[in-house]
């Protein structure tokens, strides 16, 4: 049967793909151009410019390719290493356990770091492979910042200090796909090779622009990689990027337009205000979390996410059920519990282009819902929680002041 729309709008809280503001609808509404117009090399010159700003970078290179993060795992991996080339890898989630998937069906040898679900990284185990490996084998250390499946967030400075420690030159490969635009990311302090992420997360896009940011130790790592590449290969950007013309095959121009909208969303407010605004929407649902009397699936405060929370339920609801209920009666949009939590968790997204109102509303809904499946909710409570945070650390919004 054909899906019925409710009235108003769907409240989308996954943790991507997330809410699109409207001037990004508008600037996406165009026909489409000729990319090889002096427009198209015009404006995409201004966006490699700026997507540097995002990745917090003044000599990485980014290439914008139009596909899904998957995609920009592979092109991370496939010019930085060799197959049967040796990489370290953390399982903390789905995600991790996907980019996992991938490396090894890419033929790299993988050393796989596990944790339990809700953990961060090991890196005492990391430090202690790196201590080991005089010979220096280990060609990457591949980690996701921010596992979406678990709401943890995982500190990148610590594996830059563990890899500087021990003098391994070993490349550091980061996923941001749900981190970079929300939580504090730093590529050239952190000494990042390659940092990677998604338009359809905290850049609040529609899904199909992978954004790869190369340093140079990447990019000299690229010339001597063996791993096949055509669709995702560094090079081909790079010699179009010298004769000024930048797409070796045609672009989404709908995109492209979207993006430069919102960068311009993402300047006007300030990076640092978008982190500190993600920031009190991950506090705000935590509070919430905790006046429900529910856990979180993070395990320490050190790792929780500021853009999506995990909420675990009692064994006697079916996480599952909060989703489908929260679709079918309130038009409210909620992350699943994905693989090993499936059933477990449902997740509240609090990324993108969305503000504590908002938030608040889908409080409200998840109230209800718990209500709904037999949970001892009392309604309000979550609410009033994130409320009275909220009321005392939002500021006045900076272009109105």
């Amino acid at each position: 049967m054909d899906y019925v729309y409710g009235p108003g709008r769907n409240h989308l809280f996954v943790p991507g793909p997330v809410n699109i503001p409207e001037q990004v609808l508008r600037a996406m509404n165009r026909n489409n151009e000729d990319y090889r117009s002096p427009a198209v090399p015009a404006l995409t010159k201004t966006l490699l410019e700026d997507v540097k700003k995002i990745f917090k970078t003044t000599s990485g290179t980014p290439f914008l390719f139009p596909t899904t993060g998957t995609g920009a795992w592979e092109s991370a991996l496939t010019n930085t290493l060799s197959p049967g080339d040796r990489i370290v890898s953390f399982l903390i989630g789905q995600f991790s356990l996907l980019w996992i998937d991938q490396q090894q069906r890419l033929n790299f040898k993988v050393d796989v770091i596990e944790s339990e679900w809700g953990e961060g990284a090991k890196l005492d185990v990391l430090a202690a492979k790196l201590a080991a490996d005089t010979d220096h084998t280990i060609k990457a250390v591949c980690i996701v910042h921010n596992e979406t499946a678990t709401g943890v967030t995982n500190d990148l400075s610590l594996v830059r200090r563990i890899l500087d420690e021990y003098r391994h030159p070993a490349l550091f490969l980061v996923d941001g796909v749900s981190s970079i635009c929300a939580l504090d990311f730093r590529m050239d302090d952190w000494g990042v090779d390659v940092a990677l992420t998604g338009s359809q997360k905290a850049l609040s896009l529609p899904t199909g622009v992978g954004i790869v940011c190369a340093s140079p130790r990447a990019l000299e790592a690229s010339k001597t990689a063996k791993s096949l590449r055509v669709f995702f290969d560094w090079k081909d950007y790079l010699k179009f990027y010298n004769l000024g013309t930048y797409w070796p095959y045609t672009p989404s121009i709908q995109l492209l337009y979207g993006l430069r909208a919102a960068l311009d969303l993402i300047f006007e407010e300030g990076l640092e205000n978008v982190i500190a605004r993600h920031k009190r929407l991950g506090q705000a649902t935590r509070l919430a979390v905790e006046a429900w009397g529910l856990k979180n699936c993070t395990q320490k405060e050190e790792w929780y996410s500021d853009t999506v929370t995990a909420v675990l339920v009692p064994p006697y609801i079916d996480s599952s059920e909060i989703v489908r209920r929260a679709w079918k009666r309130y038009n409210l949009s909620l992350g699943l519990g994905l693989n090993k939590v499936a059933g477990k968790v449902f997740r509240i997204g609090h990324l993108g282009n969305l503000n504590e109102l908002q938030l608040l509303g889908c409080l409200a809904g998840v109230e209800m819902i718990l209500k709904d499946v037999g949970y001892p909710v009392k309604l309000g409570s979550g609410v009033a929680a994130a409320s009275a945070y909220l009321q005392n650390n939002i500021p006045l919004i900076p272009s109105r002041i």
